[in-house]
């Protein structure tokens, strides 16, 4: 017998907000300033791991600049993606989802400084009970992070859905047996996501909303 949903945890880049084409610039923005290469797919690959990270993983040969790097990149960001906003239907469905009741959390790569910035530019914190960002917490996809919005909601991991666009996110969801969505809109494809058993794809932000109206609606029917 299934468990009504409760709560659903979405991460913020590429999944709710269309910022991966700026991330990726200005990563390669900052790699450039050091003289370090970077292509577009790797630096898109890396989305969604904590800063620490990402230099870690795109620069590993000069952890001496990996601060110099970071500040870069965060500097470019913050100057380039005033504009940046959600996708299309986003406000929508998370508006409709709270109206069913359901509680909504973030789990996301980004500094907690990067992350209050992006809920005030969409003047979205009253939309999420709980958000937890990387800095604060371990970098995905160790569990830590939904461990903790688990206990700040007293939710069972049963009874919440994580959604996002990488394989950190619905590696992390699988490491806590949290049930998980992909959406392919994002940066990891959908060949690479399928290998997490995620519930479903989605192809855009409508199949999403639609998707989970309808697994609170069974829930709620059983």
């Amino acid at each position: 017998m299934q468990k009504p949903i409760e709560l659903i945890i979405f991460d913020w880049d590429g999944t709710l907000f269309d910022s991966v084409g700026q991330i990726v610039a200005s990563l390669k923005f900052a790699a450039q300033q050091f003289d370090q290469p970077l292509t577009d797919d790797a630096a898109k690959s890396i989305i969604g791991l904590g800063l620490p990270e990402v230099a870690q993983v795109l620069f590993p040969d000069v952890p001496e600049l990996h601060t110099d790097i970071l500040k870069s990149y965060g500097d470019h960001y913050v100057e380039h993606s005033k504009d940046d906003q959600w996708f299309a239907g986003v406000a929508e469905m998370l508006h409709d989802l709270k109206s069913q009741n359901i509680q909504l959390a973030v789990a996301t790569g980004k500094s907690r400084r990067g992350l209050d910035r992006v809920l005030a530019q969409t003047q979205s914190q009253d939309l999420f009970c709980v958000t937890r960002a990387a800095s604060e917490t371990k970098s995905k996809p160790d569990p830590l992070m939904l461990a903790e919005i688990l206990q700040h909601t007293g939710v069972e991991a049963d009874r919440a859905i994580m959604v996002g666009d990488t394989s950190y996110d619905l590696e992390m969801a699988q490491n806590i047996a949290m049930p998980r969505v992909g959406v392919s809109y994002g940066v990891h494809t959908p060949e690479t996501l399928q290998q997490f058993a995620p519930l479903t794809i989605a192809d855009d932000v409508q199949a999403l909303h639609q998707f989970l109206l309808r697994q609170n609606q069974l829930q709620d029917a059983i």
